[in-house]
C-alpha cells in the first residue's frame, strides 16, 4: 500500500500525546471520545488502564464485556480516500499485505518489522493457508480466520474476524485472538486477551472517519512493564495500513 507524501510536513511535525484523562467513547450513535482528528492531521489517541479501565463500560456496539485489567487504546481520525467503502473493506480482507508492516519500537528506539507473517486460513483448526478473503466473504458476516506472527512471538497466532453493521457508507470489523500468544516457553497473552474493533464510515465524498479500539488484557507482557507507547504504536501502524498514510509514532 503506497504511503502518500502529500502534506508530509504536517505529518512529520505533528505530535501524538498519550492521554489518560478521558475514557474512550466509540461512535455508537454519540459523539466519540476522542473525537475524530481533521484530515491530514495525526489521529487523536486516548489510553486508559488500571482503575479507569475497570470503571469503563463498553457500549453494546463494541461487543465486549467490562474489562478489569489491561490496556485500552482508542484512535480516531479522518483520512482522504478516493475509493469506495468496499475498497476499504477489501483492505481488511487482504491479510497477506500485513506481512512486513513497520512500526516504531519504543524498546529498540527505531523502526522495526511488526508483522513477520500473515495469511488467511481455510479454518481455525486446519492452519491451511488460502488466498486473501474476497469482498463477498467479508460481507457475509461469517467468522473468518487468519494467522499472524509478529516480531515478539515465536509462533503464529490465530485470529477471528467478523464484519458487522455493514452499510453503503461504512462497516465495523471485530478481531480477537483465538490461540495464545507465546514467546518460546512463555505465554504472553491468553485467547481473547487481544481484542480490537474498527469503525469505518464515509463522512463526505472522498473523506472517511476511522475509530479504533484495541484492548490487551492483563498479561506477562504487562508484568514486565511493556510501555503503553508500544500498544499505541502497534495500533497506529494498522491505522496507517488502512489509510495508506503512516502517522508519526509515539517515541517515549
Amino acid at each position: 500500500m503506497r504511503v502518500l507524501l502529500v502534506i508530509a510536513a504536517l505529518w512529520l511535525s505533528a505530535a501524538i500525546a498519550i492521554a489518560a484523562e478521558k475514557s474512550p467513547v466509540p461512535p455508537c450513535g454519540t459523539t466519540p471520545v476522542p473525537n475524530y482528528a481533521a484530515v491530514e492531521v495525526a489521529p487523536a489517541v486516548e489510553v486508559i488502564s488500571g482503575s479507569k479501565l475497570a470503571a469503563w463500560k463498553p457500549p453494546s456496539c463494541v461487543g465486549w464485556g467490562a474489562k478489569d485489567d489491561g490496556v485500552l487504546v482508542a484512535i480516531a481520525g479522518r483520512f482522504a480516500f478516493k475509493g469506495s467503502t468496499d475498497d476499504l473493506l477489501k483492505r481488511f480482507g487482504a491479510i497477506s499485505t500485513l506481512k512486513g508492516l513497520k512500526y516504531w519500537s519504543v524498546s529498540d528506539g527505531g523502526w522495526r518489522t511488526l508483522i513477520t507473517s500473515a495469511e488467511a486460513l481455510e479454518a481455525p483448526e486446519s492452519r491451511h493457508s488460502r488466498p486473501d478473503f474476497t469482498l463477498a466473504e467479508m460481507k457475509s458476516g461469517k467468522d473468518l480466520y487468519f494467522a499472524q506472527q509478529d516480531n515478539r512471538t515465536s509462533e503464529e497466532v490465530v485470529y477471528r474476524m467478523q464484519v458487522r453493521d455493514l452499510s453503503a457508507n461504512g462497516f465495523v470489523v471485530a478481531v480477537e485472538n483465538t490461540t495464545p500468544v507465546r514467546s518460546y516457553m512463555l505465554t504472553l497473552f491468553n485467547p481473547d486477551d487481544l481484542l480490537s474493533v474498527h469503525f469505518v464510515e464515509r463522512e463526505s465524498p472522498g473523506v472517511y472517519r476511522y475509530y479504533g479500539l484495541a484492548f490487551a488484557g492483563e498479561s506477562l507482557a504487562q508484568s514486565i512493564a511493556l510501555r503503553q507507547a508500544s500498544y499505541v504504536n502497534r495500533a497506529l501502524a494498522l491505522y496507517g495500513q488502512l489509510t495508506g498514510k503512516a502517522p508519526p509514532p509515539v517515541k517515549q
